[in-house]
């Protein structure tokens, strides 16, 4: 299958500064969660994913054109790559010879690269994408299964590799193009803005920018056959008007168009209670498949065919898949180890929009789960839960009312302030546990800091403030 032509749509994306140089790569690595994904060798600054997929050969034929910058000197370049094969790749423009470790594909320079230089990287690889397996299932590229012969990607937090070469670090963001050829009469969604779509023959490519900047796990592309509904919400923070998009198979779209329906109601409350809008747009994807969960994937989270019932029974979900893109998304971790930063977040603004429809409040919410959690094992420090329990239940719930705690310790118009503070310092960047904290001291820090060293950093689980009256 040809790819659609190449046109210049990188802005441009501004170098930040090196991480310090006292830091030891060996040991940043070592520290880390996973540390046999991502490099710290360098920091990536834009993707430009040419895609071909042939659905009835589930074959995917790619070439990735990536810039970079080197945090140290290079005589080599790594980069995530699993089940895929490389079939030809160049380093700022000469032909190296691609190797393989594992899951990582080796680019050797002629030259080495002096830390500090901007360089890319091209690489052309092609195979029968599918998921990658890790601790947490099969995840990554997967299909469908369906008529349509659809395919989906939901890579949290290891999968990101499964279908294009990557610096598999949730820290290490970046600005992103895809250029996605499929057979004429199929669909290509992923990140960002749709900025052109063009026939050619029996084939159409659907081209895609996003800014970003976004970490390789949470970009996405969905295929298949698809109805699209456009919808538009106010930014109440800063009054611009956000538009979206939903798609979903037509035999599904009497369902999901009520179910997700109060999405622009859910934005606009969202930015009054958390800030403005972070991105250009959002939209949700439902795919013809069931999904153990729906996924966050920046600006166009997928849930599948069981989380719409026309009953709105999974609405909890809408609205925690959205505050994503705030707390997740646009404030991104530095490691898997501070998750609770993402879902007890995304969990509290479930509760939050609870409460704000008429239905259960946020604090009967929390003291339910609460109880739940006070009658499980007391073993889990949700700062560090370790790598097998990022996504314990606990982690979400008792993150969640670890933010219940600070907003009846400060009151709710400190309280949000904080929330809209956090994303107003952190946007578009990464932060971890102990910047949150120290984020958290500027309101009050003679209430805080204990309330937060108890919830997060001791096992056993600390009584909720009363209620406030």
């Amino acid at each position: 299958m040809t790819w659609c032509s190449r046109r210049t749509l990188i802005r441009g994306a501004a170098l930040v500064p090196l991480a310090a140089a006292a830091d030891d790569e060996g040991v940043r690595q070592a520290a880390r969660y996973f540390p046999g994904h991502g490099t710290y060798g360098h920091r990536t600054l834009s993707y430009d994913l040419h895609l071909a997929y042939d659905p009835a050969a589930g074959a995917l034929d790619g070439r990735a054109h990536i810039q970079a910058v080197a945090d140290r000197p290079l005589r080599q370049v790594e980069l995530d790559l699993t089940g895929l094969t490389v079939h030809d790749a160049r380093v700022d423009g000469a032909v190296v010879g691609p190797g393989r470790k594992r899951n990582k594909l080796v680019l050797p320079v002629r030259r080495p690269i002096a830390a500090g230089t901007p360089f890319t990287m091209e690489i052309g690889y092609g195979g029968r994408p599918g998921p990658v397996h890790t601790p947490f299932g099969q995840i990554g590229w997967d299909r469908t299964g369906d008529a349509n012969e659809g395919t989906l990607v939901a890579a949290q937090p290891l999968g990101a590799s499964s279908w294009f070469p990557c610096n598999d670090r949730p820290d290490d963001k970046a600005e992103f193009t895809f250029r996605v050829t499929v057979p004429r009469g199929h669909h290509a969604l992923a990140n960002g803005a749709l900025v052109e779509r063009s026939r050619r023959g029996s084939t159409e490519c659907w081209t895609y920018h996003h800014p970003g900047p976004m970490a390789p796990y949470l970009a996405a592309l969905y295929t298949g056959r698809f109805t699209h509904e456009t919808w538009e919400a106010r930014d109440t923070s800063s009054g611009r008007r956000v538009t979206g998009r939903n798609a979903y198979p037509i035999h599904l779209s009497r369902r999901a168009r009520y179910d997700l329906a109060r999405q622009p109601a859910m934005l606009e409350v969202f930015t009054g209670w958390f800030g403005p809008y972070p991105f250009e747009t959002y939209g949700a994807v439902v795919v013809d498949a069931e999904l153990d969960q729906p996924v966050e994937n920046q600006t166009a989270s997928v849930f599948g065919r069981n989380h719409v019932d026309g009953a709105r029974t999974w609405e909890t979900l809408v609205a925690h898949e959205l505050v994503h893109q705030w707390y997740g998304n646009s404030v991104s971790l530095r490691d898997w180890r501070d998750i609770w930063l993402n879902e007890g977040f995304a969990t509290y603004g479930e509760w939050l929009w609870s409460e704000h429809i008429g239905e259960d409040s946020a604090d009967s919410i929390a003291r339910a789960a609460w109880h739940t959690l006070a009658k499980s094992p007391q073993r889990l420090r949700i700062a560090d839960p370790g790598p097998d329990h990022i996504f314990d239940d606990r982690v979400y719930n008792r993150g969640a009312c670890t933010l219940h705690a600070l907003r009846l310790t400060l009151g709710d118009d400190r309280f949000f302030a904080l929330l809209r503070g956090w994303h107003h310092a952190h946007r578009g960047s990464s932060a971890d546990t102990a910047a949150f904290i120290a984020h958290a001291g500027r309101y009050a820090p003679a209430a805080v800091e204990p309330v937060l060293h108890a919830w997060l950093h001791e096992k056993q689980l600390p009584p909720l403030p009363p209620a406030r009256t």
